[in-house]
């Protein structure tokens, strides 16, 4: 079974030649990423038959309105681009998943959108939502710390010259957080948080999970910020898989345990 993909700096991960292709992920980078760090993260989606497209992350502006106008438009490419030649469109379910800058700005983009545009998800999922004020100063290697573990990904950060060192620095705009917290559309959220994430708001996370009417609260045991991409990434990719299954089953999902003894 050979699983073929246009290449990591492009974001584009196909499924498996062979196998129906099982829904569509648009990822959303944060602040100073770039397509490349999430080449682990879309080949591991991929290799589980699901269409994969990492777009960039949004482009800084003026205003909250040039935040999210810019987001609307690399998702509403995105899904263009993975329906070309498609005559039914994306393969379905269609989920949006973000992280850091990317989860903010899709959770304020649902609140703030009117109608149902072609991008408009089926679920998303949010990962590494920062909290007000939350911002990391310091060296590149203090960065590096509240970003990931992982000597890996650490590698990755740190060889990949369009990588925006110094990115975490400024907090978002306040204006863009009120707005992603106030989220309360009826779309599955999956809400993903590492417990050693320094810019994380634990309590509101959890306020906003309840006032959500289908939203999965997540915490992952000794992640940091980069959640997606920390030492967990496989339990983290696992959890996302089995989202995206239970999705095709109105979140029933396929496995329930029955009896532990740990």
């Amino acid at each position: 079974m050979n699983m073929t993909h246009s290449g990591d700096h492009s974001g584009d991960h196909h499924a498996p030649e062979g196998l129906r292709t099982r829904g569509t992920v648009i990822v959303v980078p944060g602040r100073g990423e770039t397509r490349a760090t999430y080449a682990r993260l879309g080949s591991r989606l991929a290799y589980d038959a699901y269409r994969v497209r990492v777009i960039d992350p949004p482009a800084t502006g003026p205003t909250v309105a040039t935040v999210l106008d810019d987001l609307a438009a690399r998702l509403a490419g995105a899904v263009e681009g993975v329906a070309a030649g498609q005559p039914e469109g994306p393969p379905r379910p269609l989920v949006l998943a973000g992280s850091d800058l990317g989860a903010a700005a899709l959770s304020a983009l649902l609140v703030t959108s009117t109608g149902t545009p072609a991008w408009w998800p089926d679920a998303v999922v949010l990962a590494g939502l920062p909290g007000a004020g939350a911002r990391a100063g310091g060296a590149w290697e203090d960065e590096l710390d509240v970003r990931t573990h992982c000597p890996t990904h650490r590698g990755v950060l740190t060889g990949d010259a369009s990588v925006r060192r110094g990115a975490l620095a400024a907090a978002l705009p306040q204006d863009l957080l009120d707005a992603a917290y106030a989220d309360d559309t009826g779309i599955p959220h999956l809400l993903l948080v590492g417990q050693a994430d320094p810019l994380a708001d634990p309590d509101a996370l959890a306020r906003a999970a309840k006032t959500l009417p289908r939203a999965r609260l997540v915490s992952v045991r000794g992640a940091h910020h980069d959640v997606l991409n920390d030492l967990q990434h496989r339990s983290v990719a696992a959890e996302i898989v089995a989202f995206l299954e239970a999705l095709r089953e109105d979140l029933v999902p396929a496995v329930t345990v029955e009896s532990s003894t740990w």
